[in-house]
């Protein structure tokens, strides 16, 4: 990959750059709500590793929050170095605000997704609501958790899930679809701003009879509250759900630490750091890993953006813009 192949000129560059640019130490990784405890566990292994490659001690801070927020963020001042999003569009966002390079998708393996999930639900112990696919969602009896797809990038791609199922339901019926989700709406009784306020809504103050999130979520909710506690459901289809990352080339420069996060960033594709991303319940490409895993991730068919929905800009200009569908989704109900 491109980055890998600038060995040579990243020793140029080391020769010639100031002294605190050579010994950049630290990076700041801004990454999605629930990502916390998996990149958690990334750093408690990537740390020592880096000091038995390179005998340097690094530390790598995190910062946490919806996918768009975060991006945000970056762009009205938090210096991230690396970005591990869960939307391809929040890191297009940081292109056109001139944070990220325009090729970030060609500098590492997988178009820059080192793993991925998809919308998938939990339940409480037993299911007593029987609930096992989208259309149960819309049931009157059916209390849905998931947070605002406004300030979610976790909610969006329950949104988009959710709609790619009534799209194939409804035969294209547009109207038929808008009015699926509406019922979907109504079913949610709080709106959190993100993943983890949604999980704490659910758990802990034992709201809903379902919610909707990423499958390596819901595995991570059932193992730290009580696998007793809950049931998985893998519903019948769903939306594939990348997870991308990059550097951000603006702060990295800045702070002379593109070497190090470029080696975070690598790391996530190794057989270590993809070993770890399948323990918290994502699903990875390396090959060897996927066959140590397998008896764990269940057979799903999964639907991608572009198929359904023409990609994510014209999803950003069909649905997520102002006044577009899901506003007007939110104005009817």
């Amino acid at each position: 990959m491109k980055r890998l192949l600038l060995v040579t000129a990243a020793l140029a560059a080391l020769a010639s750059a100031p002294v605190q640019a050579q010994t950049a130490d630290k990076i700041l990784n801004s990454s999605y709500d629930i990502g916390r405890e998996l990149f958690a566990a990334v750093n408690k292994a990537f740390v020592p590793a880096y000091k038995t490659s390179t005998e340097r001690d690094v530390t790598i801070d995190q910062s946490h929050g919806g996918s768009s927020a975060q991006a945000r963020a970056i762009s009205e001042g938090l210096e991230a170095d690396v970005v591990t999003f869960n939307q391809v569009s929040d890191i297009d966002f940081l292109v056109k605000q001139g944070f990220v390079s325009g090729d970030w998708q060609s500098e590492f393996p997988n178009n820059a997704s080192p793993y991925y999930s998809f919308p998938s639900f939990l339940v409480r112990a037993g299911n007593p609501k029987d609930i096992k696919d989208w259309d149960d969602l819309a049931r009157d009896d059916v209390q849905v958790i998931f947070p605002n797809p406004k300030t979610s990038g976790n909610a969006r791609y329950t949104y988009l899930a959710a709609t790619a199922y009534a799209l194939e339901a409804f035969d294209g019926d547009q109207e038929k679809v808008r009015e699926f989700i509406g019922k979907i709406f109504d079913n949610v009784p709080v709106f959190d701003t993100g993943g983890r306020a949604a999980t704490t809504t659910f758990v802990e103050r034992e709201i809903g009879d379902v919610i909707i999130t990423f499958e390596a979520e819901t595995r991570g909710i059932a193992r730290e509250f009580g696998v007793d506690r809950f049931d998985s459901v893998v519903p019948s289809v769903s939306l594939l759900a990348e997870f991308p990352v990059a550097i951000v080339d603006k702060v990295a420069e800045k702070r002379g630490s593109t070497q190090l996060a470029n080696d975070y960033l690598n790391f996530l594709y190794s057989e270590e750091g993809q070993r770890i991303l399948a323990q918290h319940g994502n699903r990875v490409h390396d090959e060897k890993v996927k066959a140590e895993f397998a008896d764990q991730f269940p057979e799903i068919r999964l639907v991608t953006v572009e198929d359904v929905f023409g990609g994510w800009e014209k999803i950003g200009e069909e649905h997520f813009a102002s006044g577009a569908v899901l506003d007007q989704i939110y104005g009817e109900r």
